[in-house]
């Protein structure tokens, strides 16, 4: 008969291995790190679950830490002075969201808001303490840095769609990255959710779909969006 404080830690050590699996998947600077920093980076790591729809980051009011997604799906997103939301991009699972930990990063200075779009559960680690990994060790470091630059890259792509793109042009890319993401060619969201992924209005959502589903590009229903010929869309996005 198993001691039941043996398979508490059996099963604590089997959770630390899972943990450290995922750090050295996901971590490019895992095999620079020394084992005295192995061990900060671990203690000061802990799983934690946010419900769909829990603001996990609130921009300037916070500075979190780094996480690192296992599953479920995380909304990026900036506020404009009269309070309208800009999705910048969003986080899937195996993806490490680097900008809850701005305060870290020396000369990088923009906040951002971070809400769960479905349950979800990550690894997070504390700021502070990847802040001393980092002030320590030029691979942290450069790790933050890199993701940091191809985060910012993400959002200015984002912006220039905005503001330089026509909306159908952005619908078209918008739908092929959602179907590429999803590997599918049906896309299960709802016009409102679309619109703000997009960073425009409900209605212009709505014309748009009547327009693709008029030309035989998609058809659509309560809730989702089929892609019929995806060639076309490739050609109005300029992917072709």
């Amino acid at each position: 008969m198993n001691h039941p404080d043996k398979r508490a830690e059996s099963d604590e050590l089997g959770q630390q291995k899972n943990v450290t699996d995922l750090f050295i998947r996901h971590f490019g600077f895992w095999p620079q790190l020394s084992d005295r920093e192995r061990d900060l980076l671990n203690a000061h790591t802990h799983a934690v679950h946010y419900e769909r729809g829990t603001q996990v980051h609130r921009g300037p009011f916070d500075c979190i830490g780094v996480l690192l997604l296992k599953k479920g799906q995380l909304r990026v997103y900036t506020l404009s002075e009269d309070g309208r939301d800009v999705t910048l991009y969003r986080l899937f699972a195996d993806d490490i969201g680097i900008l809850s930990a701005a305060c870290t990063l020396d000369s990088v200075t923009f906040d951002v808001y971070i809400d769960a779009e479905e349950d979800t559960d990550v690894l997070l680690t504390d700021a502070s303490a990847f802040r001393r990994l980092s002030d320590a060790n030029i691979y942290v470091r450069c790790f933050a840095y890199e993701l940091a630059s191809k985060r910012l890259s993400d959002m200015l792509w984002k912006m220039q769609q905005v503001l330089f793109l026509s909306a159908d042009r952005r619908f078209a890319i918008f739908l092929l990255e959602e179907s590429e993401k999803r590997k599918s060619e049906v896309v299960h969201l709802t016009h409102e959710q679309m619109a703000r992924y997009m960073g425009t209005a409900r209605e212009v959502v709505t014309r748009l779909i009547k327009y693709f589903n008029q030309e035989g590009w998609t058809t659509s229903g309560r809730g989702y969006l089929r892609i019929e010929d995806r060639e076309a869309l490739r050609r109005l996005a300029g992917t072709y």
